[in-house]
C-alpha cells in the first residue's frame, strides 16, 4: 500500500526521467527526421538525374526516328542525287556525325565522304540486320577511337538495304553522363553488350556492384546506371551539421516538459487517466440486519488498481481528488458503474445501495442532474442512499437539493458521524434518514471508556430523533452484541464481510449464513471509501 508522499516522491523522480527522455527523444527524432528528409532529397535527386539522362537521350533518338522515312526513301538512289539531301539532314539533326545509305550490304553513299563502296560488315559486324538496331561502338573512320552511337533502320525485307545514322555521342556525354558529385560519382550508358562512362571509352559491360539506380528506356534499347556513396550514406555523412539545431530543440522541449510536469505533482493526471482507462473498480461491503443477520444493503466503495503505481488506497486518491476538484467526476463514475452493474443486487425495494457523495457535489444541483441522467433514468428498484461524510463542509450543501432528493425517495445518510466539528443544527437542516457511526467509536466498545460513552450518546441521539443507525467497523462478536443490545439495527464490518468486487456479491449472498463471518468474498486490504 502506497502513501500520498510515496507516490509524489516517485513522481518527482520520474519527472526528471521524463524530461530527460523527452530531450533525448527530441534529439533522436530531430536527427532522424533530418536524416530521412535528406535521404529522401538525395534519392529524389538521383531519380531526377537518371530520368533526365534517359529522357535526353530518348529525345535525340526520337528526332532521328522522325526523319527515318525521309532517309529510307533515298536508299537505292544514286549517291550523286542523294548526297546533298544526306548532308542537309545531318545538319538539321545536329547531333548526327554522319548518315550513310546501304544497298545489298554495301555502304555506297555517306553524308561526309560521298560515294563509297565498303561492305558494312567491315566496320560493324552485326550489320546489316532485318530489325532496327541501336549499337554503341567506336568510330573507325573519322575520329578513330571516339565513342559513337549507331542507329540502323532496315528498308528491305531481308535487311540488306537500310540507313545508318551515327550519333556523335562523344559530344553529348559531357551533357548527359557527367556525374552529379558527391551524390553520383559514376554514370554509365549501356547499349547491348557495351557500356560508356564519362570521359572514358566504350568497353564491354561489367557487373555494377555499387549501382544506386538502373533505369531502362521504355522506347529504345539502352539503359542508364548511376553509382555513388548512396542516399543514406551521404545523408549520414551530413548529419553532424544538423546537431546544433537538434540540441537546441531538444533542450527547449526538455525545459517545456519540465514546466508542463510541474502541475502534475497533484497526481490529478493519474486520476484522470484512471477514469479514462476505466482502471477504477467498484467494490461493496454488505450491511447486515443485527437481529435477523440478513443482508439488507451494501455500501459502494471505489478501488483503484493503477497499472503504473499498483493498488492505491482510497485514503490516498480520495483526498487528492477532493483537493483538485476531481471528486465529482469520480462520483459520477461510481453512479454510472453502479447502475451498469445493478444486476448483481437483489431486485427489492428494501435493499439499500449506499453511494458516498461529497458536499461540493450538491452545489448548483450538480448531483441531482447526475442522478437524473444515470440513476433515475434507469428506474432501479433498489433504495438509493446518498452518504455525506460529516468531515465535508456541510455548509456547502444546497438544502433545496436535499428536499428534492427526499421527494424522489432518496435517503440521506451522514457518514462517519461524530468525527467532524459540525453542530447539531445540521441534523435539523439536513433531516438525514441515516446516521453511520464511525468505526473509531465501534472499535472503542469494551476498550475505551470515553469513546464508548460517546458511542452511547450518538445512539441515544439517533433514537431520540428517530434516525436509522448504522454502525461501521464491526469486527468482533462482542461489538455486534453490544450494538444490537443498544438498539443499533444495521451493522457493517469485517465481522460480516470485507469489501468485495461487485461480481462476487451474489456468491457471498447465496453462501452466507448467520453469522456470516467466514464468507468474506474477495478480501482486499483496503479501508472503506471515506
Amino acid at each position: 500500500m502506497q502513501t500520498a508522499q510515496t507516490i509524489i516522491k516517485q513522481y518527482r523522480r520520474k519527472r526528471v526521467i521524463v524530461c530527460v527522455m523527452v530531450a533525448l527523444l527530441t534529439l533522436i527524432l530531430t536527427l532522424g527526421i533530418r536524416f530521412i528528409s535528406q535521404r529522401n532529397v538525395n534519392q529524389e535527386r538521383i531519380l531526377d538525374f537518371t530520368r533526365h539522362t534517359v529522357t535526353s537521350l530518348d529525345n535525340i533518338l526520337i528526332s532521328l526516328e522522325n526523319r527515318r522515312e525521309v532517309l529510307q526513301s533515298l536508299v537505292g538512289e544514286p549517291c550523286l542525287q542523294a548526297h546533298l539531301v544526306l548532308r542537309k539532314q545531318a545538319a538539321i539533326l545536329q547531333t548526327v556525325r554522319s548518315i550513310a545509305l546501304i544497298k545489298d550490304g554495301i555502304l555506297y553513299c555517306s553524308s561526309i565522304f560521298g560515294n563509297r563502296n565498303i561492305p558494312v560488315r567491315q566496320f560493324q559486324p552485326t550489320l546489316p540486320a532485318s530489325e532496327p538496331k541501336l549499337i554503341l561502338s567506336t568510330d573507325q573512320w573519322l575520329l578513330k577511337g571516339s565513342p559513337i552511337l549507331i542507329q540502323w533502320y532496315p528498308v528491305s525485307t531481308g535487311g540488306e538495304d537500310g540507313v545508318i545514322e551515327i550519333v556523335n555521342i562523344d559530344l553529348i556525354t559531357e551533357m548527359m553522363l557527367e556525374p552529379l558529385r558527391p551524390l553520383i560519382t559514376d554514370v554509365i550508358l549501356t547499349v547491348g553488350e557495351n557500356s560508356l562512362r564519362h570521359d572514358l571509352r566504350v568497353t564491354a559491360t561489367q557487373p555494377f556492384d555499387d549501382a544506386l539506380l538502373h533505369t531502362t528506356s521504355t522506347r529504345f534499347p539502352f539503359s542508364i546506371t548511376v553509382s555513388g556513396p548512396g542516399a543514406e550514406a551521404l545523408a549520414l555523412r551530413n548529419l553532424p551539421t544538423q546537431l546544433p539545431l537538434a540540441l537546441m530543440l531538444s533542450l527547449l522541449l526538455g525545459y517545456i516538459a519540465w514546466l508542463a510536469t510541474a502541475s502534475r505533482m497533484s497526481f490529478t493526471w493519474e486520476i484522470n487517466m484512471g477514469l479514462a482507462a476505466r482502471e477504477f473498480e467498484l467494490f461493496c461491503q454488505p450491511l447486515v440486519n443485527a437481529r435477523t443477520q440478513n443482508c439488507v444493503g451494501v455500501e459502494i466503495l471505489l478501488r483503484w488498481n493503477n497499472p503504473r503505481q499498483g493498488w492505491i488506497s482510497p485514503e490516498v486518491f480520495i483526498p487528492l481528488a477532493e483537493e483538485h476538484n476531481l471528486i465529482i467526476p469520480l462520483t459520477r463514475y461510481v453512479i454510472a458503474e453502479t447502475v451498469r452493474q445493478i444486476g448483481y443486487f437483489p431486485t427489492t425495494s428494501g435493499f439499500q445501495i449506499g453511494i458516498n457523495v461529497a458536499a461540493s457535489h450538491f452545489r448548483r444541483a450538480t448531483l441531482l442532474q447526475d442522478l437524473n441522467r444515470a440513476w433515475f433514468s434507469a428506474h432501479p428498484v433498489q433504495q438509493l442512499v446518498i452518504e455525506l461524510t460529516e468531515r465535508d463542509a456541510l455548509m456547502d450543501v444546497d438544502y433545496r437539493i436535499v428536499r428534492e432528493l427526499h421527494r424522489k425517495n432518496v435517503k440521506l445518510a451522514i457518514d462517519d458521524f461524530g468525527t467532524g466539528n459540525s453542530s447539531l443544527s445540521w441534523l435539523e437542516k439536513l433531516h438525514p434518514d441515516v446516521l453511520k457511526i464511525d468505526q473509531s467509536f465501534t472499535t472503542a466498545i469494551g476498550t475505551d471508556a470515553v469513546n464508548s460513552t460517546v458511542t452511547d450518546i450518538i445512539i441515544a441521539l439517533g433514537q431520540r430523533l428517530n434516525i436509522e443507525l448504522v454502525a461501521e467497523g464491526v469486527e468482533t462478536e462482542e461489538q455486534a452484541r453490544y450494538l444490537r443490545r443498544h438498539g443499533v439495527h444495521i451493522l457493517q464490518g469485517f465481522f460480516y464481510a470485507r469489501p468485495m468486487p461487485l461480481r462476487e456479491f451474489p456468491k457471498w449472498l447465496a453462501e452466507s449464513s448467520p453469522p456470516p463471518a467466514h464468507h468474506n468474498g474477495h478480501i482486499m486490504p483496503f479501508m472503506p471509501l471515506p
